[in-house]
C-alpha cells in the first residue's frame, strides 16, 4: 500500500526505520539513490575522482613521448587546431624509468610511487581528445563527448550503485570556487535522472559553509518538515496524472533528499566532531580547520 499511495512517498519514511532498505517488493524507482544488487560481488566501497585541473601534463609523469624528443626545436608535421598559435616541439625534461613486474614508465617526478607500487598502478594511455581546448576536453574525460552534455562519470556509479545512506547525496562533487572551466557539465546527470547528479560543494570556503541555503533561520525541524510534507502531497497529486515522467519523480525525491541533508549534511563536514585520531588521518589540513 505505502508503494502505491501518494507515489510510494509514505515508504520513505518505513525506509528509514528499517535501516534504509526499501521493504520487499518496492520498485528501485521509489528509492533511487538505494543500493542495488550488482551482477558481480563488489570489492570497492567507494568511489573517489581526483581531477586535478592544471596538473602535471601526462607527458611529464606517465606518458613518454620519444617523438617529442626527436622533433625538439622544430615545427610539428602535424595542424593543431589550438586556441592560441602552435611553437615547437618540447620534450619532457624529466626523465622516464620502467619499475616493477609490469615494467611500468615513470617519470622521476615520483620515485616513492614508481619504486614501491608501480605494479599497484593502472595507467591508461589510449585516451584521446579531437579538440586540444580546455573545456571540450574537460567535459570529454568526464561525461565521454566533448560537445554535447551527456551523464558524468559519477553520476553512472551511483546510477548503478546506488548509495546506503539515503539522508546524503550519493555523488558529491568537491570543487573550488570557479573552477573547472565548464563548471557544472562535468557532474552533471544529463538525461539521467536527477537524483543521480553530483551535488556541488564549495570546497574553499573560508566560512565553512561549504553548502548554501542549508539551514532555514525561519522555520525549526517540526515545522519544515510539516511545509514539505505539504509540498510533496501537491507534488504527487500533479505527478499522478504524468505517470511514466522520471524527471518529475526525480525532483520530488529530490525534495525529500534536501530535508534529509539539513540534519546529517551539517554533521558530515564538521570536522571538528570527529574523534582526534580520525582527525590526525586527515593531515594538517583538518588540524587547521
Amino acid at each position: 500500500m505505502l508503494s502505491r499511495c501518494g507515489l510510494g512517498f509514505g515508504l520513505l519514511g518505513l525506509a528509514s526505520l528499517l535501516g534504509d532498505e526499501a521493504p520487499a517488493g518496492v520498485e528501485p524507482a521509489r528509492l533511487p539513490l538505494a543500493a542495488k544488487p550488482a551482477h558481480f560481488a563488489p570489492r570497492a566501497k567507494h568511489v573517489i575522482h581526483i581531477f586535478a585541473n592544471g596538473g602535471p601534463s601526462q607527458i611529464d609523469t606517465f606518458d613518454p613521448k620519444p617523438a617529442l624528443a626527436r622533433y625538439e626545436g622544430q615545427r610539428l608535421p602535424i595542424h593543431l587546431a589550438t586556441e592560441r598559435p602552435t611553437g615547437v616541439a618540447l620534450p619532457s625534461p624529466f626523465r622516464f624509468a620502467k619499475y616493477g613486474q609490469s615494467g611500468l614508465e615513470v617519470s622521476d617526478l615520483f620515485p616513492q610511487l614508481a619504486t614501491r607500487h608501480a605494479d599497484d598502478l593502472c595507467v591508461i594511455r589510449s585516451m584521446a581528445a579531437d579538440a586540444p581546448v580546455h573545456e571540450n576536453s574537460l567535459m570529454l574525460m568526464n561525461t565521454g563527448d566533448g560537445r554535447l552534455p551527456r551523464p558524468s562519470v559519477g553520476s553512472w556509479v551511483t546510477y548503478g550503485l546506488g548509495t546506503e545512506n539515503q539522508n546524503l547525496p550519493g555523488f558529491v562533487a568537491l570543487v573550488p570556487s570557479g573552477m573547472p572551466i565548464s563548471g557544472p557539465e562535468n557532474w552533471r546527470s544529463s538525461f539521467l535522472p536527477g537524483a543521480f547528479q553530483g551535488v556541488y560543494v564549495a570546497s574553499d570556503r573560508k566560512d565553512g559553509k561549504y553548502l548554501d541555503d542549508l539551514k532555514n533561520q525561519r522555520l525549526d525541524a517540526d515545522a519544515q518538515r510539516q511545509q514539505v510534507d505539504l509540498v510533496q502531497q501537491m507534488n504527487g497529486h500533479h505527478a499522478a496524472a504524468r505517470t511514466g515522467d522520471s524527471q518529475l519523480e526525480a525532483r520530488i525525491q529530490n525534495y525529500e533528499i534536501a530535508y534529509r541533508m539539513q540534519i546529517e549534511a551539517s554533521d558530515a563536514f564538521n570536522v571538528q566532531a570527529e574523534p582526534e585520531h580520525i582527525r590526525k588521518l586527515y593531515g594538517n589540513t583538518a588540524q587547521a580547520k
